[in-house]
């Protein structure tokens, strides 16, 4: 049977192709413009193209003057975060990327910032969701451990570096061990920037799942512990995963903290078959931009910036199912 109207749903979904396709053409004027400017080495008279743009956009809207107003003063940020980002991919040279690419130093540069990240990742989940569980349920002094579990986003990195040194070195409560230029240094260092990111995550994921659930398989016989392995924990997996992720991504960035504890480390590398020296990624590029140049720090840039982009893809697509959007 036929109908001379389309749904809700497909009418919504016709719109949402519409807007997607519209916003495709539009971007892929934008990029061509920006390339043509470039290539002319005149990137400065894409600002006002783009402002332009962004103004007659908004006009057509629907939205009017105010419409206009709005997107011409959102795109002057948008241009001071795109526009470095646009310039430093269109400077790139391509001799000096291929042999950075190719350079073992490199190879074993990104090995150990994977690899390092993703230790204390896996440690801030371990520790971290029991106390994201506690968390979401809530106990008496909640706020004060909240807090204190946040108290790594407003640290100073560097501070961070120091607070590692002083509570995990000679001095600290294990003064045995050492953490000044060591793996172990590194990965606490680490574990300390990131451990907010994936208590946060799996926190908001715990208090997204419907104690009612819990209630009824405690009223089926299950016990606490039961009730977390096979309801909670299931239910808040996503969530879990996407802070796992930020958690290796913020990682992935560190600078300071790790630049004060263990700017150089001794670590295991697999191809070389023991133990070699080596940097984490942003030491790496700060070293290089010191001692090679900008270009060479660039080339290197840009190889952690595509990592980037490949852990800021997974972080959507664990976030909401699909690269596109929520669903």
């Amino acid at each position: 049977m036929s109908t001379d109207h389309a749904t809700p749903t497909t009418a919504g979904l016709t719109e949402s192709i519409g807007r997607g396709s519209l916003a495709l053409a539009v971007a892929t004027v934008q990029l061509l413009v920006f390339a043509g400017f470039v290539l002319v080495d005149r990137p400065t008279l894409y600002v006002p193209v783009a402002l332009a743009s962004a103004a007659g956009l908004g006009y057509a809207s629907g939205r009017g003057w105010f419409g206009m107003a709005t997107a011409t003063l959102g795109s002057v940020l948008l241009l001071a975060l795109a526009l470095p980002l646009g310039l430093f991919v269109a400077r790139q040279k391509p001799d000096l990327l291929a042999d950075t690419v190719t350079d073992p130093a490199v190879h074993q540069m990104l090995y150990l910032t994977v690899y390092a990240p993703l230790v204390a990742a896996v440690g801030a989940l371990l520790f971290g969701v029991p106390l994201a569980y506690l968390l979401a349920r809530g106990f008496p002094g909640q706020s004060v451990v909240a807090a204190l579990v946040d108290l790594p986003l407003v640290v100073p990195h560097s501070v961070a570096g120091i607070l590692i040194l002083f509570g995990f070195g000679r001095r600290g409560i294990f003064p045995g061990f050492s953490v000044l230029g060591t793996m172990l240094g590194m990965i606490l260092a680490l574990t300390f920037v990131a451990a907010p990111f994936a208590v946060n995550a799996a926190r908001d994921a715990f208090e997204a799942v419907d104690e009612r659930l819990e209630y009824a398989a405690r009223s089926h016989g299950a016990s606490r512990a039961q009730t977390f392995w096979r309801v909670s924990l299931p239910l808040a997996g996503r969530g879990i995963a996407t802070g796992g992720v930020l958690a290796w991504a913020r990682g992935v960035s560190e600078f300071g903290a790790v630049a004060v504890v263990a700017y150089t480390v001794d670590f295991f590398y697999p191809p070389a078959g023991g133990t070699v020296p080596g940097t984490h990624a942003p030491v790496y590029i700060y070293k290089q931009y010191n001692q090679a140049g900008l270009d060479a720090s660039g080339s290197v840039a840009f190889i952690l910036l595509v990592l980037s982009a490949c852990i800021f893809l997974l972080v959507r697509w664990l976030g909401f199912g699909k690269l596109g959007g929520a669903s």
